[in-house]
């Protein structure tokens, strides 16, 4: 008995993109007949490239495509507008308004559907409030994983900003690295002599604090780096006494701290004791603490950048709904601020 053969399978816009170099969208565009704003050297290499796969546009596709309303969708698992102008949230929603706006799509914010709680649903007497628009970003620290798991089996186009773990999806998220930012912030520490380091946990325990910490880990252990701390043997999170002691009695020499507020307590309590930073003690933040009194060195995230990037994404599901769902991720910047000296006896 023989086996049949694997289906090919069909050509699609991304691969058209991918060839040609181009965005999905734009492809989109010039196949719709909407490529006034495409210059004419990208629209010739999206012929060319159509040409060289043999890509047919499927009909259907092109149906539910001229349905579409241009409307993109803004959900934020908690309000976002109490929040003071310099929120964290901001700078991705004027990154999402800036591309959409590019793009030529409206955008609907849906801040209706509370639970109560404080929280924000997607979900209403078993309906998608989120599909008046054609796709959607979501925003939040603390979302409902059923309800986003029940929106990828849907199959509706969203995707998430910062990487959220969903039993049972694969849900598409844009992802600031902080993983790879926590280990560059090591390894610098590394290169100005430091050898015994401390690591302070905050007390939320979400995905992209789990990053930071795999961050730490591996760089620490890829360098030989000395941390017997509670916050990195054991998870526990604060200023623990014997850390305070670690630091002031030099035998320790820097502390990686995982927020702006943890940071902010160690400060107070090395002043009490005498302890200079950096004089004595470095110390990083693995947060944006740029609002701050304090110039600590730490990382940056690119919000806006990250918010045009979704919409970017969120466009090419909407016009492919074949195409791959997949996470993207974003570098953060590490930035050298005040806080952060060479090890003191190598001091000059």
């Amino acid at each position: 008995m023989t086996t049949p053969a694997a289906r090919p399978r069909s050509i699609r816009q991304s691969d058209v993109a991918r060839l040609a170099g181009v965005s999905q969208s734009a492809v989109s565009r010039v196949i719709s007949g909407d490529a006034a704003r495409i210059p004419d050297e990208t629209r010739r290499r999206i012929h060319e490239a159509i040409a060289e796969l043999g890509y047919v546009p499927n009909p259907v596709a092109r149906n539910l495509r001229g349905s579409r309303t241009q409307l993109l969708g803004v959900h934020t698992f908690e309000p976002l507008f109490p929040n003071a102008r310099e929120g964290f949230y901001v700078e991705f929603l004027l990154g999402i308004e800036q591309r959409a706006e590019e793009t030529g799509h409206d955008l609907v914010l849906f801040s209706s559907t509370g639970d109560g709680a404080g929280g924000r649903r997607i979900y209403r007497d078993e309906t998608n409030r989120l599909r008046i628009a054609d796709g959607s970003v979501l925003l939040g620290v603390s979302p409902d994983r059923d309800e986003l798991a029940k929106l990828w089996r849907e199959g509706y186009p969203f995707i998430h900003i910062g990487r959220r773990d969903v039993p049972g999806a694969d849900i598409p998220c844009i992802i600031p690295d902080y993983r790879a930012a926590a280990s560059e912030i090591v390894g610098r520490l590394h290169e100005l002599g430091h050898r015994d380091l401390v690591y302070l946990r905050d007390s939320i325990d979400v995905e992209p604090y789990e990053d930071r910490r795999a961050g730490y880990a591996e760089a620490v252990t890829r360098l030989g780096i000395a941390d017997a701390s509670p916050g990195y043997r054991e998870g526990r999170a604060g200023v623990p006494d014997e850390v305070v002691d670690a630091l002031a009695d030099g035998l320790c020499t820097a502390a990686v701290v995982e927020s702006e507020r943890v940071a902010a307590e160690l400060r107070t309590r090395l002043t009490e004791r005498g302890v200079d930073i950096p004089g004595d003690v470095s110390v990083a933040v693995l947060e944006d603490t740029s609002a701050g009194d304090v110039r600590w060195d730490d990382l940056r995230i690119p919000r806006q950048e990250i918010g045009r990037i979704a919409v970017d994404r969120l466009i090419e599901m909407v016009d492919d709904p074949d195409a791959a769902r997949e996470s993207t991720f974003v570098a953060c910047e590490v930035v050298a601020g005040a806080t952060v000296a060479r090890v003191k006896e190598e001091r000059g």
